[in-house]
């Protein structure tokens, strides 16, 4: 993989798991009760988008570092490895949840009647996003292989996520916006990360398509 397809590819993942999110948020403010059937799979089959889509972020991104600055590969990999806990814990409550709005025959609202994912969800993908977007930013910070202001965001990022790793201790009622499944700790911190992620992969595309770009002939060459 060269380093302008990384950046691209890394651009690319980054658009389509960001659009997948933006769409996914809006879904759970839909209804005031338990949803239809049909608004819980719909949002988690985008979130399951979304995630596959960070993945394959994550993935290029840690080859985008080791081509442009291998001195500081390590931190692509601590990028990788933390966000794929992350994306894992997280299909697994999707999965999860899925599983029981199927197997019931009136609706229900997962996020509260489907206890312990919301603990996979909330404090644990908190603590693991934190990790990743932390060590992101050192990345950025260290190779320059994007704008320093998607580093500083993922600073900032990082710092927001882990101040919701408490939340396992304040029920999960998700009105309350700190508790264990609250709209501040999922929703809140989904959105946030959607904006993020649509900015870092307008970002990667734009510098891919000047990295890509040929240089231009010299104006000597021509006499």
């Amino acid at each position: 993989m060269t380093e302008a397809l990384a950046r691209r590819t890394t651009g690319l993942a980054a658009l389509v798991a960001a659009i997948a999110l933006i769409v996914e948020v809006p879904l759970y403010f839909v209804y005031s009760g338990p949803p239809p059937d049909a608004n819980v799979l719909s949002r988690l089959l985008l979130g399951i988008v979304a995630l596959a889509g960070l993945v394959v972020f994550l993935t290029a991104f840690r080859e985008l570092v080791a081509r442009a600055a291998p001195e500081h590969g390590w931190l692509g990999s601590m990028v990788l490895s933390t966000g794929l806990v992350h994306a894992t814990v997280t299909l697994v409550s999707m999965g999860l949840e899925a599983g029981a709005v199927i197997a019931v025959d009136h609706p229900i609202d997962p996020t509260i009647d489907v206890s312990g994912t919301y603990i996979l969800y909330g404090t644990i993908s908190r603590l693991m996003t934190g990790l990743w977007l932390a060590a992101f930013g050192h990345a950025v910070a260290r190779s320059g292989v994007l704008p320093r202001w998607t580093g500083r965001c993922a600073y900032v990022l990082a710092a927001v996520s882990l101040l919701f790793v408490p939340s396992l201790f304040f029920g999960n009622d998700p009105a309350f916006f700190y508790a264990a499944n609250g709209w501040a700790t999922t929703a809140m911190m989904g959105a946030l990360l959607s904006y993020w992620l649509l900015a870092v992969g307008v970002a990667a595309v734009r510098r891919s398509a000047r990295v890509a770009a040929p240089p231009a002939a010299s104006p000597a060459l021509h006499h």
